[in-house]
């Protein structure tokens, strides 16, 4: 319980932090922290988590992450499912306190996103779905490549968290414009909910296409990163 504990607050601050930035900081009335402000929050809250809770239960935050882990020979089958629902739980939990917090400035309208992600016309930059689809699924291709390969336990011992936080940041730099970058379910579901319509409707791609992403990410790490000497 310790371990699903840790994952829910994990994911919660996850969700808080990145979506948060984007939807109070990111276009402040004269000035905001814009997509490097939002990239580099999503990276801190990882970065954070990951020294605070990653003994505790691997700070994985995210259902495909959890999955590629278990694909990848790292996390137990039983455990999936409740770190899953662990992890969806303290999403909408955020997404909830994100929503009590936002709808306190005269004028605020949930409709115009709260941080969701999608595609077409809901795409910041406009991208169709096939853009979508195949940035979510490279982008956590390569995301679980980075966290597979900074926790082997043949990498630097202590600095996975630094990595995997920097990498979810350069993430988020290279999608933002694409999809509002998910890579992860929770914080997809974790504000969606609470947008409905569009938002829901479209919430199926950010569920597919990251997990479709972490099980190329762990096929990839199974072949790159097997360590023949030991053989």
């Amino acid at each position: 319980m310790k371990q699903y504990g840790a994952e829910f607050f994990g994911t919660f601050w996850l969700v808080l932090g990145g979506c948060g930035s984007a939807v109070l900081a990111a276009t402040f009335p004269d000035y905001g922290i814009g997509f490097l402000g939002v990239a580099l929050a999503f990276g801190l809250t990882v970065l954070t988590m990951a020294f605070a809770i990653g003994h505790i239960s691997g700070c994985h935050l995210n259902p495909a992450v959890s999955i590629g882990l278990w694909l990848g020979g790292r996390f137990p089958a039983g455990q999936l499912l409740p770190y899953i629902v662990s992890q969806v739980l303290g999403g909408i939990a955020a997404g909830g306190v994100l929503y009590l917090i936002a709808t306190g400035k005269p004028g605020f309208d949930v409709a115009a996103g709260f941080a969701s992600n999608g595609y077409g016309e809901h795409s910041p930059g406009g991208y169709s779905m096939m853009s979508a689809f195949i940035t979510e699924i490279v982008m956590t291709m390569m995301f679980l490549l980075i966290i597979l390969g900074a926790t082997d336990k043949r990498a630097p011992q202590g600095f996975a968290p630094i990595a995997i936080g920097l990498g979810l940041t350069l993430i988020h730099l290279i999608s933002i414009p694409v999809t509002n970058t998910s890579v992860n379910p929770a914080r997809s579901t974790g504000v969606a909910l609470y947008v409905g319509d569009w938002a829901t409707a479209q919430l199926w791609l950010f569920w597919l296409a990251p997990i479709v992403g972490a099980a190329l990410g762990a096929m990839v790490y199974r072949v790159i990163g097997t360590d023949t000497a030991s053989e």
